[in-house]
């Protein structure tokens, strides 16, 4: 009686591979966060605002605090890896990311077993997830 109860209770091979990933991502972008926050607090890379001005500018407005910090919007922050407070950005972009990896992994599972009506749903969120991820359709304050 408690095999059948164990394997109605079970979660699909799916979810757990996806889990499995995602518990992976999350701790690899928090340790990442670690590592990076640590190089911007030490100064091994120098900022682009010192931390020293930050206060002065936490008052401002969005469009006040780019126009005094020389700072700009949307994915421009990948070519400023060398300060050390545009590069605690990576991170971030790993934990945004890790969803779409799940995704991509549980596709090659799909399309491995054949199943296209899954397969065609996951390609379709990762296009989706790719798509607002990149700022192409200029939403999220870009």
């Amino acid at each position: 009686m408690s095999g059948e109860h164990d394997e109605a209770c079970a979660s699909p091979r799916e979810q757990v591979i996806y889990a499995n990933m995602l518990l992976l991502g999350v701790w690899v972008g928090l340790f990442a966060l670690l590592l990076t926050y640590t190089i911007y607090l030490t100064g091994l890379l120098p900022p682009e605002v010192p931390i020293a001005e930050i206060p002065q500018h936490w008052h401002k407005g969005v469009d006040e605090f780019l126009a005094v910090t020389g700072g700009s919007t949307g994915w421009s922050w990948a070519g400023r890896l060398n300060r050390g407070d545009f590069l605690n950005y990576v991170p971030f972009a790993l934990l945004g990311l890790t969803s779409i990896v799940c995704y991509l992994v549980l596709l090659a599972n799909y399309v491995q077993a054949r199943n296209r009506i899954f397969s065609v749903m996951v390609a379709l969120e990762i296009l989706v997830l790719s798509v607002a991820a990149s700022g192409i359709l200029g939403g999220g304050g870009h």
